[in-house]
């Protein structure tokens, strides 16, 4: 079972980031670090699987929940990103021509660098950049003690069967189908932040992994507003 979200506030996938809301003494003050994630799909006879990482619940942001490998952009991004090349650079310039990335010089590169390393660091997995198809940018909301500007991108997992658990920030990683991932969440096995949960929602209505990768897609960057007493 698939259902629609709920009104923000009262979704599970609302409270799953909980112990990320504290008090936030000036949240304008509050750095939105710029980041990424990446689906990494694979057909299976139970539909699209994804590639997922169970976050342990010591960490100090998203304990507990099932994220996609990624990790914020680092310094050392921005000196590898010269090297990315692409068959067509004006794909990843016009994704994300409404994200604030595009006010950054080359700034598409360097998400792209930051991709290749985080994945590579956490799975152990060498991804082609020509192979990464942008797919959302998703804004924390004003108020959180951690902020990202989170870009999104799928990836068809040919190129990737090398990946396994290697990251101190997960207990367990693992494949698993979309619509499985969906319907543990529903019965409360398993916790997903609402762009995860969006995300995958959008995913369960693909039959396989080349609709995902050859189909267009739009992007506008997501930046939702919620009320004080989300998550309480």
């Amino acid at each position: 079972m698939i259902r629609d979200i709920s009104p923000e506030g009262s979704d599970p996938s609302d409270r799953a980031d909980a112990a990320d809301r504290t008090q936030v003494a000036d949240p304008a003050a509050v750095p939105v670090r710029p980041a990424v994630s990446v689906l990494m799909l694979r057909d299976s006879t139970a539909g699209i699987e994804v590639f997922v990482q169970h976050r342990v619940s010591t960490m100090d942001f998203a304990a507990g929940v099932v994220v996609f490998p990624g990790g914020r952009v680092d310094p050392i991004d921005e000196r590898t990103a010269p090297g990315i090349e692409v068959p067509d650079p004006a794909v990843h310039r016009d994704a994300w021509a409404k994200s604030t990335i595009a006010e950054v010089a080359e700034g598409w590169r360097i998400l792209l660098a930051t991709a290749v390393r985080e994945v590579e660091e956490e799975t152990g997995a060498v991804l082609d950049p020509a192979g990464l198809k942008p797919w959302a940018n998703w804004v924390t909301p004003v108020g959180r003690p951690k902020r990202f500007d989170t870009y999104f991108y799928t990836v068809s997992a040919e190129a990737v069967e090398s990946a396994h658990h290697q990251t101190t920030e997960a207990h367990t990683s693992e494949w698993r189908s979309v619509h499985d991932i969906l319907a543990a969440e529903y019965a409360g096995e398993l916790k997903l932040m609402r762009p995860t949960f969006v995300l995958l929602r959008e995913l369960a209505g693909f039959d396989s992994v080349a609709e995902v990768i050859r189909g267009d897609r739009a992007i506008d960057p997501t930046r939702p507003e919620f009320p004080s007493n989300r998550g309480a």
